[in-house]
């Protein structure tokens, strides 16, 4: 006898989104989709890997994505190849090919990997969606891609999130402040954690995006990136947060929020959730790139956009309210057709309805009407048609309220001629 093969599972890090998970996505996907639409944006779709040059250029050869969390491989033809950890720089580097007309405005929604420690919500393949301007620098267009993220979060049910922004200034006023915090770590190399009291001079302004507790105290003792700011930058900063202001969307400046990626300038801001942990709180986040496109080989352009991870998303929405949540992910059907004449009259029933824009579904295998009733409440549809020998021979249909309490209102026949009438009216009533 052969040995049987082994059981093959996901790989770690990784995770399967089941159909009884998989209606909250599309859900937040199609929300996201619209409102990005209602804001002028249109979908971008890259492939997931890239030439490795356009993440080592765009977040950094020297970052721990680039060094530590990238999958990294050489393809059949010697090209060194990278699946995609972000999803900024490839809708970058699509711009920069194509040469669209400015100002550019891009939505994605795309798988990314990072080879590291699982963790709630992240994933070694999670999933993010996210906007992207490129072409103009007017602060106002940050406060837009801010209050979409902002409003997307509402509209999905989250109230629990505060928004966090600051300024890292362009390249001149960044510069100034790497020197000034270059001296300072230098100063207190041995009380920083064991990770960064060696790796600091590489590039000091990853300390400051350190979580430990050496490093937050070293880093609050300081110099500040605001003190840094040229005019110009202070400027523009005020613009943007006076814009969030205008439109109510409240924010806390954190002169300590660097994001993780080399190519930020100026604007950089991220959205917490209180109802997630403290050290895995975050939902989203983004800024301005005006450097990316031309490291990326193309002409000098202003660029802005954020990213939130959906895994994410959907913790939060869970963490801060199950009840929105389980209704957010409810794959219910509308109807559910128990056919005990052979199963031709249900095909028919179920095209029918789902032509005329209801969610039917039935049972199949010739199965005895008490297991086609279970089925039936295991569906989560609201009514049931019943359909036996003794209707079809009289032209009618039974119809059950799946849902009604009230035993003596709870099915009535029907005409077959008037079903999808019957069946709407059916339906508002038990939503109601």
């Amino acid at each position: 006898m052969s040995e049987q093969p082994k059981q093959l599972v996901a790989p770690t890090g990784t995770h399967d989104v089941l159909p009884d998970s998989s209606r909250a996505w599309e859900r937040l996907v199609g929300t996201f989709s619209e409102m990005a639409h209602q804001w002028g944006f249109g979908l971008v779709l890259t492939p997931m890997f890239e030439d490795v040059a356009v993440f080592n250029r765009g977040i950094g050869e020297e970052s721990d994505v680039a060094r530590k969390e990238m999958y990294v491989f050489e393809d059949r033809g010697g090209r060194t190849l990278a699946l995609r950890p972000e999803g900024t720089a490839s809708v970058v580097r699509a711009f920069v090919q194509h040469q669209p007309t400015t100002p550019w405005k891009a939505w994605y929604v795309t798988p990314a990997f990072r080879y590291e420690r699982p963790q709630a919500g992240r994933y070694r393949q999670h999933h993010q969606l996210g906007v992207e301007v490129l072409g103009t620098e007017d602060p106002f267009v940050d406060v837009e891609v801010i209050a979409l993220a902002w409003r997307f979060f509402e509209t999905i049910g989250l109230s629990q999130i505060r928004l966090m922004v600051n300024s890292m200034g362009h390249a001149e006023c960044r510069e100034a402040f790497v020197v000034s915090l270059r001296s300072h770590l230098s100063s207190q190399e041995s009380n920083l954690c064991d990770e960064h009291a060696k790796s600091w001079s590489g590039n000091p302004l990853r300390v400051i995006d350190c979580k430990k507790r050496e490093c937050r105290t070293v880093v609050d003792a300081g110099p500040s990136i605001a003190d840094a700011l040229c005019e110009e930058c202070a400027t523009h900063f005020k613009h943007v947060t006076d814009g969030l202001t205008a439109i109510g969307v409240p924010w806390e400046r954190n002169v300590k929020l660097v994001r993780g990626f080399d190519y930020y300038t100026r604007t950089t801001f991220e959205f917490v959730s209180d109802a997630l942990d403290g050290a895995q709180n975050a939902v989203g986040g983004g800024g301005r790139y005006d450097q990316l496109a031309e490291d990326l080989g193309g002409k000098p352009t202003a660029g802005v956009g954020f990213g939130s991870g959906i895994e994410r998303l959907l913790l939060a929405l869970q963490a801060e309210d199950s009840l929105r949540f389980e209704k957010l992910r409810d794959a219910s059907i509308d109807v559910f057709v128990v056919d005990t004449t052979g199963g031709q009259e249900a095909l028919q029933i179920c095209d029918l309805l789902r032509r005329n824009g209801f969610a039917a579904d039935r049972a199949f295998d010739g199965r005895s009407m008490k297991s086609q009733l279970k089925a039936a409440d295991r569906s989560g549809a609201r009514i049931a048609l019943l359909v036996g020998p003794q209707e079809l021979e009289a032209g009618t249909i039974t119809i059950r309220d799946l849902r009604a309490t009230d035993e003596g209102n709870r099915q009535k026949l029907v005409p077959r001629s008037e079903l999808v009438n019957v069946v709407r009216e059916a339906i508002e009533t038990s939503m109601n």
